[in-house]
């Protein structure tokens, strides 16, 4: 730490125990100066040659023939006046960084100007600032630390300002400049290196760009925000550098802040920093993490933040969705709520991220229409990580047993426009789904297995699927048709069909009321289904075991794979079967059964023989 020392002589104050000093010389005191609780015994002439103000209150304490001067206001009290009283007398004072700020108000209050005499204190302690305080690191921080208790005046002489302006200055320079030895890190790295002899201590690496950041996390939230955003005018580092520091901060100051949870009494203080810590983000996109951001979202909603806080942290969040985790996107609902996540904070954040991809319309002076594309255009690859992102999101608040299903719904129809190579993690989010909510009707089941498509499931989904009992019977037929007929085309080389027409949309040539029509269950022929299921699931296997086997005719064409085709010609006959016969009783009429499981709504059976031997396996 520097110091600067004024003065020569030895002599000190002296102190009776009872709060009284004085000074110990042969020539008896003339006046009395009380600061505070505190009276000092002094000489009137060392005074009143160095101090404006000494010199007019003992004017006044003449004309009333009093020898006694009351001075309450002075700032740093006691201890900064007889650091300025031994100035007057030449004795020895040390200056430093912890009381340079106190010294310098207390010479401004007491008029100690080079007009009284040249040389006095004000000039000197200016000097010491500008030499020697500001261009240390350190020291600038513990000064600009001590600019608060002696506000007004600080801020007034420039005191605050110049340390803040050294501190950036500091913080920018060529990193080859920098002592290592100035930062925290200094003992990290001592600790890594341990007795190594062949290491030279903290030169065995090179000074990071973010070496000052961890340093400035000792300043208060309004110090802070004055330096970071000091750094950023000057426009030399880079915004990643200076979201380093951010993030530091955050860290250090919001206890709790790393597990998305706020520990602190004074919640107004955290909503400070929180806000200020949004307010000074840079602008470019990835300066901060994604995690970063939806930590402090959650901070956010913790501590109370506005709307306009909330929005603009949603705003960047949505810009850089796809690199989220499902962790993060688990808010905890307020106090108060039923649910236990905060789904519709993500779905605005989703609705963020998607926006990127909408055109902007603009006219101009000659009255054309102009469309441009706003910045940041998706591409997709992130499309489908968010997708899949949004598929395990949904699988992990599936669990809370008070989530709505409308909420499910609209989440996973806000992403299904984006394709998907695979639906497995869908579908795993809505059998999560149905297991934690088995009291939802036979609407609600159709409703949410919509959104998959089962020509998309893996075979190892497919295998879950087909014994899966919460799904509706409809959903199990089409995924057994699409195992089977996947196990032939694989075999023969074509491609995978579609569904019959009659699965598809079994009611045709009926115009029974659907509410009729599910107010019957017992029209669903039970023993007719549950043979032709056996024969379909007998077929795959047997599809499955002679995959790849066959005898080659003198045409070379694969025998085994023109009688697995035709066998799926016949399956394809037998769902054609079971739903005409179905329709034909009127059961599945109606709009609302007439699309299939990718496009459509699935019908439910009611429970039969056949759905009460299916097992979950999940």
């Amino acid at each position: 730490m520097k110091f600067m020392k004024l003065g020569s002589k030895q002599d000190t104050f002296r102190s009776d125990g009872n709060n009284v000093r004085y000074v110990a010389s042969e020539l008896a005191t003339d006046i009395a100066v009380t600061v505070g609780d505190v009276k000092f015994y002094l000489h009137k002439f060392p005074l009143l040659s160095k101090s404006g103000r000494l010199q007019n209150l003992v004017v006044s304490g003449i004309e009333e023939n009093c020898n006694e001067v009351q001075i309450s206001d002075i700032p740093g009290g006691p201890v900064a006046f007889e650091i300025c009283a031994k100035f007057c007398y030449g004795m020895t004072v040390n200056l430093n960084a912890h009381n340079v700020v106190a010294t310098r108000c207390a010479a401004e209050y007491l008029g100690m100007y080079e007009t009284i005499e040249r040389g006095n204190l004000i000039y000197k302690i200016d000097i010491f600032l500008n030499s020697s305080i500001f261009h240390s690191w350190k020291d600038s921080i513990v000064v600009l630390q001590t600019t608060k208790s002696m506000l007004p005046l600080s801020e007034e002489l420039k005191v605050a300002g110049l340390c803040i302006d050294a501190i950036a200055s500091n913080a920018c320079i060529d990193v080859s400049k920098v002592d290592w030895s100035y930062t925290h890190n200094r003992r990290k790295l001592l600790e890594e290196n341990g007795n190594d002899p062949n290491c030279n201590g903290v030169k065995s690496r090179p000074v990071p760009k973010d070496w000052w950041v961890e340093d400035l996390c000792e300043l208060e939230i309004d110090l802070f925000k004055r330096v970071i955003t000091s750094i950023k005018t000057k426009g030399i580092l880079s915004h990643d550098v200076i979201g380093e520091a951010l993030k530091a901060y955050s860290y250090q100051r919001l206890r709790g802040f790393s597990k998305g949870v706020i520990h602190s009494g004074d919640v107004g203080k955290c909503r400070s920093t929180v806000d200020t810590m949004v307010w000074l983000l840079p602008a470019e996109k990835g300066s901060v993490s994604c995690s970063f951001l939806l930590k402090l979202l959650k901070a956010a909603i913790v501590v109370g933040s506005g709307n306009m806080v909330r929005e603009q942290l949603r705003r960047r969040i949505g810009q850089q969705l796809e690199e989220a985790s499902v962790n993060d996107l688990l808010i905890r609902a307020a106090e108060g709520e039923d649910v236990m996540y905060d789904v519709d904070t993500v779905q605005k954040i989703l609705k963020e991220f998607l926006m990127q991809e909408q055109t902007v319309e603009f006219e101009s002076e000659e009255c054309e229409i102009w469309e441009i594309q706003r910045p940041g255009i998706l591409t997709d690859a992130s499309k489908l990580i968010v997708a899949k992102l949004m598929d395990a999101y949904l699988a992990e608040i599936s669990k809370d047993t008070n989530l709505p299903l409308s909420k499910f719904v609209d989440l996973a129809e806000t992403v299904s426009y984006i394709s998907r190579p695979s639906h497995d993690r869908l579908y795993r989010a809505i059998d999560m789904y149905l297991k934690e909510h088995p009291w939802i009707g036979k609407s609600e089941r159709k409703r949410i297995c919509k959104l998959m498509d089962c020509k998309k499931l893996s075979a190892d989904a497919c295998k879950h699927a087909v014994q899966n009992e919460r799904l509706p019977l409809r959903v199990v037929i089409q995924v057994l048709f699409f195992e089977q007929t996947r196990a032939a085309a694989a075999s023969s080389g074509s491609s995978t069909p579609d569904l019959p027409k009659a699965l598809k949309n079994p009611n045709r040539g009926t115009r029974r009321s659907s509410r009729s029509a599910a107010t019957d269950p017992e029209e669903w022929d039970a023993v007719s289904a549950s043979e032709e299921l056996k024969a379909l699931r007998a077929e795959l296997t047997v599809l499955r075991l002679n995959n790849g086997v066959g005898v080659s005719t003198k045409n070379g064409i694969d025998q085994a794979a023109i009688d697995k085709t035709k066998g799926a010609m016949k399956s394809k006959r037998m769902f054609t079967k079971i739903w005409s016969s179905k329709a034909a009783r009127g059961e599945n009429s109606g709009s609302d059964s007439s699309e299939s499981l990718g496009s459509a709504k699935p019908e439910e059976a009611k429970s039969t023989p056949f759905r009460n031997r299916r097992h979950s396996v999940s």
